[in-house]
């Protein structure tokens, strides 16, 4: 591809000579330069990729783009407006603009992005749409697991990673497109969105779930991340909003698009009406909307399931899925991966429970805590092992604490990627506030902590494993470690027994 043709939309069209540059890749990074790539030199917080256009260069780049003339650079320079925003258009550009194929939903939102995700995932498959979804837990292509074709120095990134950067992303909706793949269903990250990653994808609806203290330690301050999110619905067809959630409804008043709401509490396009929850067997309610009332049958237990399960049937309606398709993929739904996820122990009864869940905020940890007490039975106890991320919002760390040991009867604080701190650091802020609670232990090792669980486990403790969910891997200074919940519960209950 030519050089003019890889910068449409950017902006910026070289002409003449320059224009007619032949490129063979895209790369940000420095150190993955081939020969006739295109380097993009990006400003991070970290680091200016500007400093590295010199080993760009030395490595065989045929051109740097960036958002300032370098001085002393050997190779053909492009100086564009957003440099971030120019490397999402390339990729795109570079891969025959995949995502013009397809029907793409995104959905944003701090709680909520990865059940709702798999939810319209499902709605879809089950309307006969061949449908693909790329989303924190996993991604899928129909109902089989997917991974996109990637270089072997990508994959830690794409496995942590919500929404892919733009030399993967549109790669993936390229592999896609040529499998037929009809519908895309994504979960459209804050960072993504702020880092421009999605400019350029027409989106035919966006959710936004809700918005609560998360990556401050990235935006700054809520108003910024709320911003970030909103970005979304400057590319959408239509917009779903959750009108329950005060940060929702500012960003409905503001969306660019057709803007819709849905909600329980509020009057809303969608609303949720007649609600019967049955505890740990799901619930269901009437879906109220100008031309419809149908009922909604879950299985899945939780009151935020009402809001996934709303949002991802009004976001159906509006792509023109017929209501039993809907009724029948959500009915369908026994759990949704690391989302309050059952670990299979095969006991007989009157041994305890253990779920896993992705909470990992103050809001969602609410929030299962909450969902988990509807549905106990008397004298079970909620025994919860948690821990905060490392080089993440330190602020939401001590409302974790408060949070859990005053939802749960029981708390172990433990360590969950703490990546380059010290691990004992990041419980100790955790610690401040617990207050003058006693009713938690301290586990640094997050394995010992889980073990120590299942060990002194009493007969119907519900046993909660919040904050990795659907993560297989744990990440420490060293660097990223297979680690998975679900094996080590299992190997603790075998030697512990029910």
């Amino acid at each position: 591809m030519v050089l003019g043709e890889l910068l449409h939309g950017t902006g910026i069209l070289p002409e003449g000579a320059l224009g007619a540059l032949e490129i063979g890749g895209i790369a940000h990074d420095s150190r993955r330069v081939r020969a006739g790539d295109a380097f993009f030199a990006l400003r991070g917080r970290d680091a200016d990729g500007r400093d590295f256009a010199a080993e760009a260069a030395r490595r065989g780049a045929a051109v740097c783009i960036s958002e300032m003339n370098l001085d002393g650079l050997e190779i053909p320079q492009v100086v564009v407006p957003d440099a971030r925003s120019a490397l999402a258009f390339a990729s795109a550009n570079f891969y025959g603009n995949p995502q013009r194929k397809l029907k793409i939903i995104g959905v944003t939102g701090t709680n909520g992005k990865t059940s709702t995700a798999y939810m319209l995932k499902t709605i879809f498959c089950h309307s006969g749409y061949k449908t693909a979804l790329l989303g924190t837990a996993k991604s899928m292509l129909g109902d089989a697991e997917y991974t996109p074709p990637l270089e072997a120095w990508e994959k830690n990134d794409y496995l942590t990673m919500t929404t892919p950067d733009p030399e993967i992303l549109y790669r993936a909706f390229a592999d896609l497109a040529s499998r037929g793949v009809e519908v895309v269903v994504m979960e459209a990250s804050s960072h993504a969105l702020a880092l421009k990653k999605l400019d350029p994808i027409d989106f035919a609806v966006g959710i936004f779930t809700n918005l609560s203290h998360e990556h401050l330690d990235f935006h700054g301050t809520m108003e910024n991340y709320l911003a970030a999110k909103a970005r979304l619905f400057e590319r959408c067809g239509v917009g779903l909003f959750n009108t329950d959630d005060a940060y929702a409804r500012s960003a409905k008043d503001a969306a660019r698009c057709r803007a819709v709401g849905y909600g329980i509490k509020e009057p809303s396009d969608y609303s949720a009406e007649r609600i019967v929850c049955r505890g740990v067997l799901g619930s269901e309610y009437i879906l109220h909307t100008k031309n419809a009332r149908f009922k909604i049958k879950t299985r899945i237990p939780g009151r935020f399931t009402l809001y996934n399960t709303l949002a991802a049937a009004a976001a159906a309606r509006e792509c023109g899925i017929d209501l039993v398709s809907i009724q029948n993929a959500l009915f369908s739904l026994r759990g949704i991966c690391g989302r309050l996820e059952k670990v299979d122990l095969g006991f007989a009864g009157g041994a305890y429970t253990v779920f896993i869940d992705y909470a990992h905020t103050p809001f969602a940890l609410e929030n299962l805590l909450r969902c988990v007490r509807d549905f106990r039975g008397e004298g079970q106890r909620i025994v919860t092992v948690f821990g905060c991320g490392g080089d993440r919002d330190r602020e939401k760390r001590p409302e974790m604490g408060a949070v859990a040991v005053t939802g749960s009867d029981f708390v172990i604080i433990t360590s969950d990627n703490a990546r380059s701190e010290n691990p004992r650091a990041i419980i100790d802020d955790i610690l401040t506030g617990v207050g003058d609670a006693v009713n938690y232990t301290v586990i640094e090792d997050r394995r010992s902590a889980i073990e120590y669980a299942i060990e002194n486990a009493l007969a119907g403790d519900i046993i909660l494993l919040a904050g990795k969910g659907h993560e297989q891997y744990e990440i420490d200074k060293d660097g990223l470690h297979p680690f998975s919940e679900t094996e080590i519960v299992l190997r603790a209950a075998e030697k512990y027994g029910s």
